[in-house]
């Protein structure tokens, strides 16, 4: 298998996964781990692309180094065979373009930039902060739009100002507003890809060409397959695989969404470790309704032996919030 040659209706593919960054028990950066979590990702779960130091990669809690050696040890391990996009956002846009830089140094094929957080800057902020990051980067760029995190959302003018530039070329739309994507889908060239695993198919309705996903480091294939049903005509069956995959779509987000990422991952035998405070692992509680969310969905998540380790665990470190 190799890295397809962009698609400029899809320039990533149909499926990519925002990859957890594995730690090791005591919280450092488990680079091995990364590595052989990529490859499974890609060659066991049919992922086009992934995106490396996003939020659910906890860039808010690792430093440019770590993120520099992740990205590093990803493009080793699938680089060849998959688009490895870097998140490299933040909410200064000086750093942002350091990031950037730093990214297309290492050899990274895209960057993930989303809408600068707190600091809330109108649209025209937006608009400088955007065009100078994809100025002073040769990378393509994906905008991820997540008003409920930010507390800002990228305005459809804004998106269409945007797509003007040669390098941005595709949107991560965690907006949740169906008519609005609608509206950018019919305005712009810019590649849609829906940033919550619930509204993929509501989203590909209305011109969205796939996902970026968090449900799909177990439940990629379905996904994928999902997609395809859809671009292909079969509308009653891409309906019967959401119908069938929502359990999973809900069931990762009761919580954080890397939080119960790294605990289906664990009860699955992969790598992922424990989350950096101040976020905390998954309480006894949380574990056994993932694994009925999974199993609804079609999954048995991890055997018994294993399912009690993590909760005995978790009995331990849940209210603590750090590794032990």
């Amino acid at each position: 298998m190799t890295r397809s040659a962009p698609d400029p209706r899809r320039p990533f593919g149909r499926l990519v996964t925002a990859m957890v960054t594995p730690f090791r028990p005591d919280g450092s950066l488990d680079l091995d781990g990364a590595a052989r979590l990529a490859a499974y990702l890609v060659d066991e779960q049919d992922n086009d692309g992934l995106v490396v130091n996003g939020t659910t990669g906890e860039s808010p809690t690792t430093t440019d180094a770590e993120k520099d050696a992740v990205l590093r040890a990803v493009l080793e391990a699938v680089g060849d065979r998959a688009h490895v996009i870097a998140g490299v956002g933040s909410n200064d846009t000086r750093h942002t373009v350091e990031l950037a830089r730093a990214a297309e140094k290492a050899g990274a094929h895209a960057t993930l930039v989303v809408t600068p957080y707190y600091n809330k800057p109108p649209q025209s902020g937006l608009l400088y902060h955007f065009r100078t990051v994809a100025d002073q980067c040769g990378l393509p760029m994906m905008v991820y739009d997540i008003p409920g995190r930010t507390g800002t959302a990228i305005h459809t003018e804004t998106l269409v100002l945007l797509a003007e530039h040669e390098r941005i070329v595709a949107v991560k739309d965690a907006k949740g507003d169906v008519v609005e994507t609608s509206w950018v889908t019919k305005r712009t060239d810019l590649a849609i890809y829906s940033g919550e695993d619930k509204l993929t198919l509501p989203l590909m309705s209305v011109g969205a060409v796939g996902v970026v996903g968090v449900p799909t480091h177990l439940f990629g294939r379905r996904t994928k397959e999902m997609i395809q049903a859809y671009e292909r005509g079969e509308v009653a069956r891409a309906l019967q695989l959401h119908h069938r995959l929502l359990p999973a779509f809900e069931g990762f987000f009761r919580t954080q969404g890397v939080i119960l990422a790294k605990a289906a991952l664990m009860l699955q035998g992969l790598p992922a470790g424990p989350v950096r405070p101040p976020l905390c692992d998954v309480s006894p509680a949380e574990i056994a309704r993932l694994r009925e969310d999974c199993a609804e969905a079609g999954l048995t998540l991890g055997d018994a032996t294993r399912a009690a380790a993590i909760e005995a665990h978790a009995l331990t470190t849940h209210h603590l919030g750090v590794a032990e």
